[in-house]
């Protein structure tokens, strides 16, 4: 039987089709000041189209000491699949070749989370990770990886799934950098969002998973992968994790000028 090829979804839409004009814009993306690499737990970055975010999103994979051995958390976006959907076998096509997904990996959370389901339907049109594969592609050279998409909103299953996550990345010989997808507020004006952002953001800082998803809650914040945000920090705070930095904050005003309803943008890195 041929392994499954996931082919993507958005190239030539939020990323370029073209594999030399992509390399190029990870490349510029991802420049910054040469300084010691940060060995990271786990980090969160924005899944917009490159002109948007990927200068946040490259910002936070420059900083990195990138494992071989990358989890990837993000939302699923369409109503389509299982709400906690996971991919254990097979390549993710980008124009720059095919990523592949670490089964072994993929097998011991299936095992420890009953919550999870294989799903290639939610992950076909989704593209919160199709746009992290070729940063990686570039960055972290012959990685592997694992897929989660989630479409529920409820506590205790992200409890349920970031436990399971530290359990097995504890079990493992080599690290694994548990990566959240997500954007902040959306179509809000600017000030708005930069107001209800931060909010979210001093939660992430705290390491407080509960904090995020009470705040994105209450204050009506529509952080799309608030549930992966959280995920990620029950998971790296089971793992040890004692801070987090906010790397850069933007919103796409600043890139389109039109600042009656923007997205924002946060890349954190957390230790």
């Amino acid at each position: 039987m041929n392994a499954m090829v996931r082919q993507p979804a958005v190239s030539g839409r939020f990323y370029p089709a073209d594999p030399i004009e992509l390399g190029h814009q990870v490349e510029q993306f991802s420049q910054g000041p040469a300084s010691e690499k940060i060995n990271a737990l786990g980090c969160m970055v924005p899944h917009a189209g490159y002109m948007y975010s990927g200068h946040v999103a490259g910002a936070v994979f420059q900083k990195l000491n990138l494992p071989q051995r990358i989890l990837l958390l993000g939302p699923r976006h369409f109503p389509r699949g299982a709400p906690v959907a996971i991919l254990s076998r097979g390549t993710w096509r980008t124009p720059l070749g095919e990523a592949r997904i670490d089964s072994a990996l993929a097998g011991d959370l299936k095992h420890a989370c009953r919550a999870l389901q294989e799903d290639p339907v939610a992950h076909a049109s989704e593209h919160s990770l199709e746009v992290q594969i070729p940063f990686l592609q570039i960055l972290a050279g012959d990685f592997s990886f694992v897929p989660v998409v989630l479409g529920t909103g409820r506590y205790e299953i992200f409890e349920e799934l970031g436990k399971a996550v530290a359990q097995v990345i504890t079990a493992q010989k080599e690290p694994v950098l548990v990566l959240a997808s997500s954007d902040m507020n959306h179509y809000e004006s600017d000030p708005v969002t930069r107001v209800k952002d931060q909010k979210a953001i001093e939660q992430i800082l705290a390491l407080n998973p509960r904090g995020l998803f009470d705040t994105v809650n209450r204050e009506e914040i529509t952080m799309c992968g608030y549930g992966a945000a959280v995920t990620m920090l029950i998971a790296v705070s089971e793992l040890g994790a004692n801070r987090a930095e906010l790397i850069r904050y933007a919103t796409s005003g600043e890139i389109n000028h039109s600042f009656d309803q923007v997205v924002g943008y946060a890349g954190i890195i957390v230790q």
